[in-house]
């Protein structure tokens, strides 16, 4: 991902970051192809100054292993091979209650994201999240509570203001570590649909 959780610049240098002391804490996530993933970026960095997205929809939110992550990759890869890619199509600006994060909720796609969170989320990967999956894009995040609003109604205007494809195709997984310095780092690519089931 080359970013932290918060989609805060790290101050470490990238040449660095690889270095850095990884932690135990893993995400499974799609990346969102340019046009619309450039936008979704560029509009991050307008509602949070100083970001350095890299827009995304998590399929498993950061969670810790049990087991060594090629272990856990493996079962990625079982259940990616055989789903073929689909369509993801992105609704409304919206803000999760308790947190104030300002989102986007995925329309078209829900269904086939849920159902791999599901399944992907046991044996090696199984994990007791914090608040019940809900697949979609976050814009900001820890706003200071007289903002939420305002941060809010600037992304929406700025989506109602995009042209571009509102839809993109998913058609890989990136699994991913967290680092010290908050910085995500690739491990693994897994395309869908490697293997055509009969």
């Amino acid at each position: 991902m080359g970013f932290d959780s918060n989609g805060v610049k790290p101050d470490v240098p990238a040449e660095q970051r690889i270095n850095e002391q990884r932690l135990n804490v893993y995400a499974l996530v799609i990346y969102i192809p340019d046009p619309l993933g450039r936008f979704l970026d560029e509009l991050r960095r307008e509602l949070a100054p100083g970001c350095n997205p890299h827009a995304h929809v998590s399929m498993l939110p950061p969670r810790p292993l049990s087991v060594d992550w090629q272990v856990a990759g493996e079962q990625v890869r079982g259940l990616t091979e055989t789903q073929p890619p689909f369509a993801v199509r992105l609704a409304e600006v919206r803000i999760f209650p308790v947190t104030n994060v300002t989102y986007i909720e995925v329309g078209a796609g829900t269904s086939e994201l849920h159902r791999m969170h599901d399944a992907i989320n046991r044996g090696a990967l199984a994990f007791e999240e914090p608040f019940a999956y809900s697949p979609h894009i976050t814009l900001a995040q820890q706003i200071e509570p007289d903002r939420v609003q305002a941060v809010h109604e600037l992304a929406g205007r700025r989506w109602k203001e995009f042209t571009g494809p509102k839809t993109f195709r998913a058609e890989r997984a990136a699994f991913v570590q967290n680092t010290a310095g908050n910085c995500w780092i690739d491990l693994a690519e897994f395309r869908f649909g490697a293997v055509t089931v009969p």
